[in-house]
């Protein structure tokens, strides 16, 4: 099986509050849209740091961090920043990783926008109790 690759939209909130309060023009948001993969085995969003410095967002953190092959390592923790995938949208922190790497959609922003991973059909998306909004627990 596959990996599930999708496109993520990301925008600073900042720049958006500074636009709805008349202080910046729209095209000035500062954007980007990443492929990123849907691994339900990471917890965090990660972005590689080109496209966190692109985005404008600032390191508020880091924390230590376990890979898929056991390597452990501290990482930077940046954010917030706003988080589209589809018509779904979070506000949330990102682990900063290498340029190059691969940007991961984790668990936290899955849950949150209650999308889920189809590995047959290599999707993301939502849950069919919950077609048109997210379905949280409380």
């Amino acid at each position: 099986m596959g990996e599930i690759v999708v496109d993520i939209e990301l925008e600073n909130p900042g720049d958006r509050r500074l636009f709805e309060e008349g202080y910046r023009r729209e095209e000035d948001i500062r954007r980007a849209t990443v492929r990123a993969v849907a691994d339900t085995g990471a917890v965090m969003l990660a972005l590689p740091e080109d496209a966190v410095n692109r985005l404008g967002v600032k390191v508020v953190d880091s924390a230590s961090f376990t890979y898929a092959d056991g390597r452990q390592d501290e990482r930077p923790i940046a954010g917030p920043l706003t988080v589209r995938i589809g018509d779904r949208w979070t506000s949330t922190n990102c682990v900063v990783v290498p340029t190059g790497a691969d940007a991961l959609v984790g668990q936290v922003v899955m849950e949150t926008l209650d999308l889920v991973a189809d590995c047959v059909r290599r999707t993301l998306g939502p849950r069919p109790e919950s077609p048109d909004r997210p379905l949280l627990r409380l």
